[in-house]
């Protein structure tokens, strides 16, 4: 696993990959996330680490980026599935949590399916601000549950919505 940095303003971020794709993206420091200890490459020498840094520098830019960075996402079949839904959450937008637990329980033929279990899959999200688990939001739109800390979070929302509201 190779590990790159990238400073954004919110604070330094980790980045990790194996062979060509990315498979993690995380602030330093943030629940579920990876040590900052060994040895990092540089980004300019790892072609994903540049395209994952130019996907950045465009988002926290106030631009959408129109591209993804290579992903290598690991999980369950059900994390990705709710990680896959997280991709869909146009720039700017929101779901709940209760949401995404519809949606899925919908496409499996239940009843209902657990956002608490919905809330778990999001939090543990290896590729966070490029997989937006920040736009989701528990019951009523309250801002809840981010690894990355809750005034990460906010801010992101708020950059979002200032971005759409110039566009």
């Amino acid at each position: 696993m190779k590990k790159g940095l990238y400073d954004s303003p919110l604070g330094r971020m980790i980045m990790t990959a194996e062979k060509d794709h990315l498979t993690g993206l995380y602030f330093e420091g943030q629940k579920y996330g990876v040590d900052s200890d060994g040895d990092f490459a540089c980004t300019d020498d790892v072609p994903v680490f540049r395209e994952t840094a130019r996907w950045l520098d465009l988002y926290f830019n106030g631009e959408k980026p129109d591209f993804l960075p290579p992903l290598h996402l690991r999980g369950s079949d059900f994390r990705k599935r709710v990680w896959e839904i997280l991709l869909t959450i146009p720039y700017g937008q929101t779901m709940t949590y209760g949401e995404i637990a519809g949606r899925i329980a919908e496409e499996k033929g239940m009843t209902r399916m657990s956002a608490q279990a919905v809330g778990g899959a999001v939090g543990h999200n290896p590729v966070g601000v490029i997989v937006p688990c920040h736009r989701v939001l528990g019951a009523g739109g309250k801002l809840t549950g981010y690894a990355g800390g809750l005034d990460r979070k906010e801010w992101l929302l708020v950059h979002e919505r200032k971005g759409r509201e110039s566009a």
